[in-house]
């Protein structure tokens, strides 16, 4: 496998890779603040070789591509980039089979998604190797709120922009109100050191006013193919595989800007409006404003699996506001 690389000196810009394996030819976009082991995790996206089989080849810099935690602003990848592999793709579907045989579920929300067997497959590896850890404990009683990063409370296009011009108008007031009644999870593509610089910038990691339960990188998310491209979609059942006694299709919600992030959980996602200051809106933008409202006003249901949330604008909270305004 050859790569070449065009880099960038600022780490949050965008690095693109032309990967070269098997006679084909494709390409990776990371950026210059994710790690090798991203890189890797972007490979086996397009090669279906797990990271820990892949070798990766750089004389340039000798060894150092086998620490998984470099990030690849460390590096200048402008030579060509080789990778082996210590096993074939076919070992590691065998391998995936065993692990698959040896686990024993406990729950059928665990692997409930609509999808092929494949999909589930991958969800119930996922629950076997990825390790939630809590920054908080799970609160008893308290419904879980899932917030993606990229578009949904965060411009990551806006290249020039401080953190905080990045950030969308009243996360902190909305975050504020939400953990009223509801545990918060953050759940991002972007590599674990990618989650925790961001969120510390943005003031959201050890903020006073609210707690964030945990927060999950691209590695807890799972491969799916939608016939339009290749997705990393975000199994809600790994967070329910986890802390049951807390989390279930019933009381969890999750807000991201792209619908293919929940395919395997269309029931709890909530396609949040895309936040980009591109497009001129971050002095109107009121997007978390009335979603907080709306997240308010189901807190109160048992039961949030029978929700539509496609359609939440049209929640009877924002009915009784409409009908007030034009009564006066």
């Amino acid at each position: 496998m050859a790569t070449s690389a065009s880099n960038s000196s600022s780490s949050e810009e965008e690095i693109t890779l032309t990967v070269e394996w098997s006679g084909k030819e494709y390409t990776i976009r990371v950026c210059g603040d994710d790690s090798v082991a991203e890189l890797k995790r972007r490979i086996c996206d397009l090669t279906n070789v797990l990271p820990k089989h892949q070798k990766l080849l750089y004389p340039e810099v000798g060894s150092e591509l086998a620490d998984d935690s470099l990030l690849l602003s460390q590096l200048q990848l402008k030579s060509s980039l080789k990778m082996t592999t210590i096993r074939t793709v076919e070992d590691d579907i065998i391998e995936l089979s065993t692990i698959i045989d040896n686990l024993k579920l406990g729950k059928d929300e665990v692997v409930d998604i609509e999808e092929k067997d494949i999909n589930k497959k991958k969800l119930i590896w996922l629950i076997s190797k990825y390790k939630i850890e809590l920054r908080n404990p799970c609160r008893e009683g308290k419904k879980l709120l899932v917030l993606d990063i990229n578009y949904t409370i965060y411009c990551r296009s806006c290249v020039g922009e401080t953190p905080l011009q990045r950030m969308r108008p009243f996360l902190h007031e909305f975050l504020t109100a939400a953990y009223a009644e509801y545990d918060i999870m953050i759940w991002s593509e972007f590599s674990r050191g990618g989650v925790e610089k961001r969120m510390c910038s943005l003031g959201v990691f050890g903020n006073p006013n609210y707690k964030i339960t945990a927060a999950l990188d691209a590695f807890a998310t799972v491969r799916y193919n939608t016939g339009r491209g290749i997705f990393h979609c975000k199994p809600l059942g790994l967070i329910w595989a986890q802390f049951p006694e807390f989390y279930s299709s019933r009381n969890t919600i999750m807000f991201d800007d792209h619908h293919d992030n929940y395919v395997m959980n269309p029931q709890n996602g909530l396609p949040i409006k895309g936040f980009s200051i591109t497009r001129g809106n971050r002095d109107t933008d009121q997007e978390l404003m009335k979603l907080t409202q709306y997240l308010l006003a189901i807190a109160k249901l048992d039961d949030l699996s029978h929700l539509d949330h496609n359609n939440w604008e049209q929640h009877e909270v924002f009915e009784k506001k409409n009908h007030i305004v034009s009564s006066i």
